[in-house]
């Protein structure tokens, strides 16, 4: 796998661990390192832009965004076996939502989610105010990607918890919590400022770097979001049971969201760099840099603590070397959605099993034949062989221990499809049809045919559940559509029925140490 270098200077790794989000603003410590001394060569500042990009493995982490976002919802579900993935009621919690400011959950997978972004903001802002007086050949590049990368841990921050302190320089001081709107504003006017100076693509050297492609995915999809994106949340105007289009919300330049939202698919749809996989599962693949679907991705590597780890979250422990965890697993309510047909759901694995790496039939720890049922008969006692399965990104043949190589996508070209479908039925128009947008990304899940003959919202819901199964999509289609907040499989407690849901609560400990964010999310 190409993979950009993560090694940073020390210096500027020591800046960047002082401005960690959860460290005590109000304290200043002295330092000989200035953004003056410690940028002297090009490569010092693409050392120091790799950092930037480091932090984005966090975000595709099981107790992180991706984990945040799969097990809130009715796609996926972490049982308890045994003495394993107990772990305080956390998981559990999470699929429950019965979460609260200061509970285990919040303080774990919540924590993490807010310190992994806003530590990508930090070391942004070290960079960007290191740029600023630099005379480096390559001050500008750099900047635009590091702005570029700041953004997109903002638009991270604000999808999970609204509103959100706004820093944009390196010095190390308070800042109050702005509102979910401006937040949304400040990322769209990052992306429109840096598109011209973005490169449409990168040389097999530098694949991931951020495009113009990245940016006009990021916009498409905050502008199919706006009407959740531009409001602080209930009580707000977010309605956590009905749709929320992006249909009337005026966006940059007086355009109508859902228009815009076309706009940017349009400019990836219609791009030559971008392309519909024939195959789905050359999207997942450890080849999968080379796939001309993926827009946007998480860089991982074969190698020592930079690899993909999706497969010990998921699979058996018998099922790969080293033991994965035997963990996560899909709802069978999920995954009776799947048509027989699709060969989407071959994603699943489900019935006797094999090592995915010799694929010679295995065994429980019993010693008995394994064998994986789509259902789960208790949730806080589960066997090993209960709950589907997900492998969607295969075995790496050059994984070093747990480390593969496949890259994880944050977006694929078949997501924009699908956005310009929705914003279609929102209002917006094209030339094109809601039905053929979609039927062109099933085309390959049903090479034997496709009887799709009508899109509706609740069709553009399902489809995005059978395209995007285990991506981290889920918890955001929800919310959208108004369905976040409704009982589903092993969650029918009142408590995670809250509307309030829609938004995670800023764990205690940030509020506790940075005393300008004065009050929490609605509820909490």
């Amino acid at each position: 796998m190409k993979q950009i270098s993560v090694t940073v200077s020390c210096g500027a790794m020591a800046l960047c661990m002082l401005l960690v989000a959860c460290t005590d603003l109000t304290e200043n410590p002295k330092s000989l390192i200035t953004p003056s001394t410690y940028f002297n060569t090009p490569g010092e500042a693409l050392a120091a832009l790799a950092g930037v990009y480091a932090q984005m493995r966090g975000t595709a982490s099981e107790g992180d965004y991706w984990g945040i976002s799969e097990v809130s919802t009715d796609e996926m579900v972490v049982p308890t076996r045994g003495q394993d993935w107990y772990d305080n009621g956390t998981w559990m919690e999470l699929h429950h939502q019965s979460w609260s400011a200061t509970s285990p959950g919040t303080l774990s997978f919540m924590n993490n989610a807010w310190n992994t972004a806003f530590q990508g903001v930090a070391r942004a802002n070290v960079l960007i105010d290191a740029m600023a007086s630099s005379t480096l050949p390559n001050a500008a590049e750099v900047t635009t990607e590091a702005r570029g990368l700041r953004a997109f841990y903002y638009y991270v921050l604000m999808d999970l918890f609204g509103g959100v302190p706004l820093a944009t320089t390196s010095e190390i001081t308070p800042r109050p919590r702005e509102t979910r709107d401006s937040i949304f504003k400040f990322v769209e006017s990052e992306l429109l400022a840096i598109y011209p100076d973005l490169p449409a693509t990168w040389d097999a050297a530098n694949n991931g770097r951020f495009t113009k492609g990245a940016a006009d995915a990021i916009l498409a999809n905050m502008y199919i979001n706006a009407g959740i994106f531009t409001k602080d949340g209930v009580p707000g105007g977010i309605s956590a049971t009905t749709y929320n289009s992006c249909a009337g919300i005026i966006v940059a330049g007086g355009a109508d969201a859902c228009q815009a939202a076309v706009t940017h698919a349009d400019a990836l749809i219609n791009s030559p760099n971008y392309a519909l996989s024939a195959t789905y599962g050359a999207n997942f693949t450890a080849a999968n840099n080379t796939s001309k679907e993926n827009i946007f991705a998480v860089k991982f590597a074969a190698a020592t603590d930079l690899g993909f780890v999706m497969l010990q979250r998921t699979l058996h422990y018998n099922q790969f070397n080293p033991s994965p965890w035997n963990g996560f697993a899909t709802l069978a309510s999920a995954y009776a959605q799947f048509d027989a047909a699709d060969e989407r759901r071959k994603v699943f694995l489900v019935g006797p099993q094999v090592n995915v790496e010799t694929n010679l039939p295995v065994n429980d720890r019993a010693g008995a034949p394994l064998v994986f049922t789509t259902t789960i008969n208790n949730v806080n006692a589960a066997t090993e062989g209960e709950g589907a399965r997900i492998y969607k990104w295969p075995a790496d043949p050059s994984h070093v221990a747990q480390n593969n190589g496949n890259d994880f996508a944050w977006f694929r070209l078949s997501e924009m499809y699908l956005i310009k479908a929705e914003a279609i039925l929102d209002g917006a128009t094209s030339a094109q049809t809601p039905l053929a947008l979609v039927k062109a990304v099933r085309a390959r899940a049903f090479p034997g045919g496709d009887t799709l003959s009508a899109v509706t919202l609740p069709v553009i819901l399902r489809e995005r559940l059978f395209e995007f199964a285990a991506e981290g999509k889920r918890r955001q289609d929800l919310i959208r559509f108004g369905a976040y907040t409704l009982p589903w499989e092993f969650k029918t407690n009142p408590e995670g029925q809250d509307p309030k849901r829609v938004l995670m609560p800023i764990p205690q400990g940030q509020i506790d140490v940075n005393p300008m964010i004065t009050s929490n999310n609605p509820g909490y």
